[in-house]
């Protein structure tokens, strides 16, 4: 496969494609990112690394750390996670109030905010000092030792944190959150904060298409069967009451972030990611989804 000619391809799309997108703004200091910023990297189990544009400038993951928290915690327990957590597609946004009252405070799966919120209060029971072993397992996946969080983000998000403090509290409120408030929202809220580029999430993602081990080390991250549950949770709730729609254009496992990136996987072949800051209505990467549905396209196949 001809992975540069076709990223090739796309980026010149994507180029001549306007966007009506909007950069997040509810997080002051993600708003202050240049809307105009773009990148891509695949990086192919046989033939290594593939990009364009911004590919190697750092941005907020936010929510696609969703993914490696939830893989963290799947590591160290079984099935008794999913007992607080759900595996459901929520149809809702992300940080919506009113499934999680109607089901009694228990999220419909762990890439909703408030189901991230539940991991992140495992974490904090299991795990001695979980923002370093949050941050050592970045590393571990990446091997790269320098990616670290961005303070402002840290400090911005933590100032207009009240949604998920009252995700955590109406939890708390069914007895479904142990720690407390504060602390579990520090280590979601760092967890977010952190910075990667294109290039180094295309890394990590690598366990996810690689039966759950690394590429370079061959290293066992987590189990091939956990991996595959993780897989099949992007496939159905990785963009939220978007995910039918990904499925639809893209038909790949992922997951989205309000940073403007997109992280997928091609089971057996491939991890990708792509960047594009302004967010169509449901918060997903205007750009970033059009460039990976012509991936599929170019491609012409797809896990479907």
């Amino acid at each position: 496969m001809e992975y540069q000619k076709i990223l090739d391809t796309i980026k010149a799309e994507t180029l001549n494609k306007t966007s009506t997108g909007k950069v997040a703004t509810y997080i002051p200091e993600l708003a202050k990112i240049d809307p105009n910023k773009l990148g891509m990297h695949l990086y192919c189990i046989n033939s290594g690394h593939y990009g364009f544009g911004d590919e190697n400038e750092r941005f907020s993951i936010q929510s696609i750390s969703k993914v490696f928290s939830l893989t963290l915690a799947m590591s160290v327990l079984n099935d008794e996670l999913f007992d607080r957590v759900d595996v459901e597609p929520s149809g809702d946004p992300f940080n919506s109030l009113i499934q999680l009252e109607y089901e009694h405070g228990i999220p419909r799966n762990p890439l909703i905010n408030a189901g991230a919120l539940v991991i992140a209060d495992v974490l904090v029971s299991i795990l001695e000092n979980p923002k370093q072993k949050f941050l050592e397992f970045i590393h571990k996946i990446t091997g790269n030792t320098s990616i670290t969080i961005n303070p402002k983000v840290f400090e911005s998000e933590k100032k207009y944190s009240y949604r998920n403090a009252s995700l955590l509290n109406l939890m708390k409120s069914f007895g479904n959150i142990k720690n407390d408030i504060e602390t579990i929202l520090d280590l979601y809220i760092y967890q977010c904060s952190v910075e990667m580029s294109c290039k180094e999430l295309a890394t990590a993602f690598m366990i996810y298409a690689n039966s759950g081990k690394t590429l370079s080390d061959d290293v066992q991250i987590i189990s091939s069967r956990k991996v595959k549950r993780i897989n099949a949770i992007m496939q159905t709730c990785g963009f939220y009451d978007e995910a039918g729609e990904f499925s639809f254009r893209v038909g790949l496992p992922g997951k989205s972030g309000v940073g403007g990136g997109i992280a997928a996987i091609h089971p057996g072949y491939y991890a990708v990611t792509a960047w594009s800051p302004p967010l169509n209505p449901k918060g997903n990467s205007e750009l970033g989804m059009y460039a990976l549905e012509r991936l599929t396209t170019l491609t012409g196949f797809s896990i479907f």
